[in-house]
C-alpha cells in the first residue's frame, strides 16, 4: 500500500459543520444584512421584498440548473450581474462584502472541533500536505474569510472550489486535478468527506484512500468496503501514522 503523504478535506459537515439549517431563515437574514449595506452605500436597492425575492428567484433557478448541467456556479458574479441591472456601483471590495454579509447568517451557525488546530498542527508536523476539495457555489472570498476567522486558512496549500471549473464531486476529473495541484498520485492521498456519494465512492474508484467522516448526512448508510470512517477530525493523524507502518 502507497503511503499517504496528502490529504484533501471537504469542507461542509467536514471541517465547518453547520448541521441541519432552515435556509429559508438564513437566506432572510442575509438579505436583510446587504439591504442594510447597500442603503448604506446610498445603492437604489428600492422595496426590500422586491430586492430579496429577485435575489433568492436567481439563486434557486442557478442552483436547479446546477443540479441538471453538474456545474456550480459563482454566486458572486450571479450579485453583480442582478445588482449592475439594478444600478448599483461598487467597488470589488464593496461587492466582496456583500457577498459575505449574504455568507455571514451561515457562518454563524457553523463549527468546528475544538482542537481542530492541534489536529491539523500534527498533520502537517508528519510531513503531510493538506488540501479543501468542496463543491459550492459561494465565492472564495467569503468562505476563506469564514476559515481565517477559525484561524484555518493558511493550513491548506491548496483549496479547491467547484465553481471555477466546469464540473464538480463525484466527476473524476476535479479529484485528478485536486491531485495535480497538491502534486501527488492518487494513491498517496487521502481523501475525506461526509458523502457517501460524492466523496467516498469516487476516491475509491480512483485509489485514494477514503475516509468518511461521521455527519447528519451519512446516518445509517453503509460504509462502502475499502473505506474508514472517523468521528472526529483529530483520529486523522493516529489513523495516517497506522496506514502509513
Amino acid at each position: 500500500m502507497a503511503k499517504i503523504d496528502a490529504v484533501l478535506f471537504d469542507l461542509g459537515e467536514t471541517i465547518l459543520n453547520f448541521g441541519k439549517v432552515n435556509t429559508s431563515k438564513l437566506f432572510g437574514q442575509g438579505a436583510k444584512l446587504t439591504y442594510n449595506y447597500l442603503q448604506s452605500l446610498s445603492q437604489p436597492v428600492g422595496d426590500f421584498k422586491k430586492y430579496s425575492r429577485k435575489n433568492l428567484s436567481a439563486i434557486r433557478w442557478k442552483y436547479w440548473v446546477s443540479l441538471f448541467t453538474g456545474k456550480d456556479f459563482n454566486a458572486l458574479d450571479l450579485l453583480k450581474k442582478i445588482g449592475v441591472a439594478c444600478g448599483f456601483n461598487l467597488d470589488e471590495q464593496q461587492w466582496r462584502q456583500l457577498i459575505w454579509l449574504w455568507y455571514e447568517p451561515l457562518s454563524k451557525v457553523a463549527a468546528v472541533e475544538s482542537d481542530i488546530k492541534q489536529t491539523f498542527i500534527r498533520l502537517k508536523n508528519q510531513g503531510l500536505k493538506l488540501g479543501i476539495l468542496s463543491n459550492t457555489f459561494i465565492n472564495a472570498s467569503a468562505l476563506e474569510k469564514h476559515l481565517e476567522q477559525f484561524g484555518l486558512l493558511d493550513f491548506f496549500d491548496v483549496r479547491i472550489y467547484s465553481y471555477r471549473f466546469g464540473f464538480r464531486k463525484p466527476n473524476p476529473g476535479i479529484f485528478k486535478l485536486a491531485a495535480e495541484q497538491i502534486k501527488s498520485p492518487c494513491e498517496n492521498i487521502m481523501f475525506i468527506g461526509d458523502r457517501i456519494d460524492k466523496d467516498i465512492r469516487p476516491t475509491l474508484r480512483l485509489g485514494m484512500t477514503a475516509v468518511l467522516k461521521k455527519a447528519y448526512t451519512n446516518n445509517r448508510k453503509r460504509l462502502p468496503k475499502g473505506a474508514c470512517m472517523v468521528e472526529n477530525l483529530s483520529e486523522l493523524p493516529g489513523l495516517i501514522e497506522k496506514l502509513n507502518n
